[in-house]
């Protein structure tokens, strides 16, 4: 029985206490007591859902810390850390009574509780917002700790709760779980500790897709006796393998496990499979005494098992930033694929317990690296943009590439040689001028490999790349360009809009235009113009009531002639006061339909290009002769979204009549090719006038199973 599992039947404060003494070796200290007994009598008469004493709760979550190994200050934290939020015991009691390390750490989880008041909704708020909620938790919970250990404290917290949810009705059960897999599990992850990690995924994962749990523990379930025998076999084989090839019997251990339902779900949902096309359900770990032998057992092992190359990884020569250090290989045997890690027995001990194995353990493997804490780089992303970094870094395969003085970086999968530049300083990644990666000059949007030997080349001005932003991976490279692009756009559209108000008094009168604005103290405001028409009306009619008495203006042009006409172009809208013979979309930039634009005027012609285009750029900066454009509301947006659909009758219509109850029009269906037990893909083009893909997305992923979901309109080709 698991540490986990034992703190279910726990239904007094007796069992508690014994419960935490069995873990403390009987040998809880005089300090401990206190906080023990302090908890025990700040609670009294308070009760959990479920009618137990409230002091349980603590007492258990001391009980998670203290297996983690938590040290003397950590255990009585956890045992007095509602108790300044519940009861009215202060912080300065806790300091007078218990010092000031133990004051510290519950002060930082009281603050953690009182940012969890502010920013998590109401059950009746759209689960948007539960989702948005629970990442602005997370981005603030990482910003204000400054301890670590508060935060092992709180995953155990949160750790106890996810036991007993049951007692709770369904839809705080799907709260707290979105926040907790969120929030929480990806933190565990950082931080290294995998088996609260896994705990706090697969318990999450029932509450929120209890069908698609249940699904696959069935599945399992139901093959668990070929599976288990398929394991017994392999682990045969390999320990025969290892004793004849010099190993004794007292060298390794091997342990073996079946993958965890929420691993399962996740590639399931990456490759957009059923689970009996997941490949790699089984999977082994032996661990030995010595690092060298760690490399001799894998030699052993792919003499004489074909290994799949691809999935190869050394983490113990490269480790990862929580000090994880592991061989992982995976191979092939009688038709099977089986993954196999390779550890010692510190290794395993750091992997299972992360960063608190150096309590538990002392001085056990790699110190986890903290850096990823201050690294996180979010600045003031809109929640959509903050989920898709936020994800990306806490939940990212990774590789690791090397400075030339041999310095070691870690960084996601796709990522490009920029956002190494970023890596190793923001000010490199913000002059980056060219890289060579292993002694070869390329392109900064060069893809990394593991292994690559990077070089960044400094140029001497800070020069935005915008059209960049999409092509690197880390949230550090995409928050600084977007921070730089939007100063960029900022520009670009104060001096559009001069431009376009200049156009409309038919090039007379830029420096008029520009004394005009400056006067007014419109300079922070008049990029408005660029897309806000009633704000453009109201600025020209100023401009022309300023010059009502300028001779010389009024020789040149004739005041009717400055009303602005609507002329439609395909699915663009062009307002001026100049007649306008077609618009086309000029070779430099793909803006996609609702992308933000500009409009150049040439003559009676009108090239549309996207804001950040830089050879529109220079023409704007250079003055250019611009007009006023929109995107028609009303326009159809075409849209490809591929949906794995439960293989069973009515499915499909189902599918469709939502799409119809958002007004989508389906233009085309398709299957995948493949359909079994459990789901069918197919592929669906429809149109819709939303301008909103996410939010339309979004509306779908509630109900099904999406597993791409993109806009196939690019204006360009219109």
């Amino acid at each position: 029985m698991n540490l986990f599992s034992s703190l279910n039947d726990i239904d007094t404060i007796d069992k508690a206490t014994d419960r935490l003494e069995n873990i403390l070796f009987y040998s809880m200290s005089p300090k401990v007591r206190n906080a023990l007994n302090a908890c025990i009598a700040a609670h009294e008469g308070q009760v959990r859902k479920s009618g137990i004493p409230y002091a349980i709760h603590p007492i258990l979550v001391s009980c998670i810390v203290a297996y983690y190994g938590g040290e003397e200050s950590m255990i009585c934290a956890a045992l007095l850390h509602d108790v300044v939020e519940d009861t009215d015991y202060d912080i300065d009691w806790i300091e007078s009574e218990f010092g000031d390390d133990v004051a510290s750490l519950v002060d930082s989880l009281t603050k953690i509780v009182d940012i969890r008041k502010e920013e998590i909704p109401s059950s009746s708020d759209t689960n948007e917002k539960l989702v948005a909620s629970a990442l602005s938790f997370r981005k603030m919970l990482i910003a204000s700790i400054k301890d670590i250990r508060a935060l092992v404290i709180k995953i155990s917290d949160r750790m106890h709760n996810m036991l007993t949810l049951d007692v709770l009705p369904e839809h705080k059960q799907r709260r707290i779980s979105e926040e907790t897999l969120v929030v929480y599990a990806p933190i565990a992850h950082r931080l290294g500790i995998s088996s609260i990690k896994n705990e706090l995924e697969d318990k999450s994962f029932y509450y929120i897709f209890r069908d698609d749990y249940n699904r696959i523990n069935s599945y399992l379930d139901s093959h668990r006796q070929d599976l288990v025998l398929k394991l017994n076999n392999f682990i045969a084989k390999v320990s025969s393998i290892l004793m004849q090839n010099g190993f004794m019997e007292s060298d390794f251990r091997i342990e073996s496990r079946i993958k965890r339902p929420y691993s399962i779900f996740l590639k399931m949902q990456k490759k957009g499979v059923s689970i009996d096309e997941i490949l790699d359900l089984l999977a082994i770990r032996i661990i030995v005494n010595k690092d060298i032998d760690c490399y001799k057992a894998l030699g052993i092992i792919h003499l004489n098992l074909k290994p799949i190359i691809s999935r190869f990884k050394d983490y113990i020569a490269l480790p990862k930033e929580n000090g994880y250090q592991t061989i992982h290989t995976t191979v092939f045997d009688e038709s099977s694929i089986f993954e196999v890690q390779i550890r010692t027995i510190k290794m395993h001990n750091s992997a299972e317990f992360g960063v608190a194995a150096h309590w538990k353990y002392k001085n056990t493997g790699i110190v986890p690296s903290m850096d990823w804490l201050s690294n996180l780089q979010y600045q003031d992303n809109n929640i959509e943009e903050f989920y898709e970094l936020a994800k990306n870094d806490l939940y990212r395969e990774d590789i690791v590439v090397f400075s030339p003085a041999g310095d070691t970086y870690t960084l996601p999968v796709g990522a490009v040689a920029l956002d190494f530049a970023y890596a190793v300083h923001t000010e490199l990644g913000s002059y980056a001028k060219e890289a060579y990666i292993n002694n070869q000059k390329s392109s900064l949007l060069t893809t990394l490999k593991s292994g690559d030997i990077v070089r960044i080349i400094r140029g001497n001005h800070l020069e935005p790349k915008c059209t960049w932003i999409d092509a690197v991976k880390t949230s550090r490279a995409k928050s600084n360009l977007k921070l730089q692009c939007a100063q960029k756009l900022r520009e670009i559209e104060q001096k559009s809009a001069i431009n376009i108000l200049s156009t409309i008094f038919f090039d007379h009168n830029l420096n008029v235009v520009e004394g005009f604005v400056k006067e007014n103290n419109l300079l922070s405001s008049i990029s408005k113009c660029t897309k806000d028409l009633d704000f453009l009306i109201d600025v020209k009619n100023r401009i022309k009531n300023n010059l009502k008495n300028n001779v010389n203006f009024l020789s040149k042009i004739r005041l009717d002639r400055l009303k602005l006409k609507k002329q439609e172009f395909n699915n663009l809208i062009i307002y001026s006061n100049h007649t306008i013979s077609e618009t086309l979309f000029d070779y430099c930039c793909h803006p996609k339909h609702n992308d933000e634009v500009l409009a150049i005027k040439n003559g009676s012609k009108v090239f549309i290009h996207h804001k950040l285009c830089e050879r529109a750029g220079l023409e704007v900066n250079n003055g250019a002769r611009m007009v006023y454009v929109d995107w028609k509301e009303d326009s159809a947006n075409s849209y490809k979204v591929i949906v794995g659909l439960e293989d069973r009758k009515g499915t499909l219509a189902t599918f469709l009549s939502t799409l119809a109850k958002y007004d989508c029009n389906v233009t085309g269906i398709s299957y995948s090719g493949y359909k079994n037990q459990f789901m069918t893909t197919c592929e669906i083009v429809f149109e819709s006038t939303t301008n909103d893909i996410k939010t339309l997305r979004n509306l779908l992923s509630k109900k099904y199973k999406i597993i791409d979901f993109f806009s196939l309109k690019d204006a360009y080709t219109q």
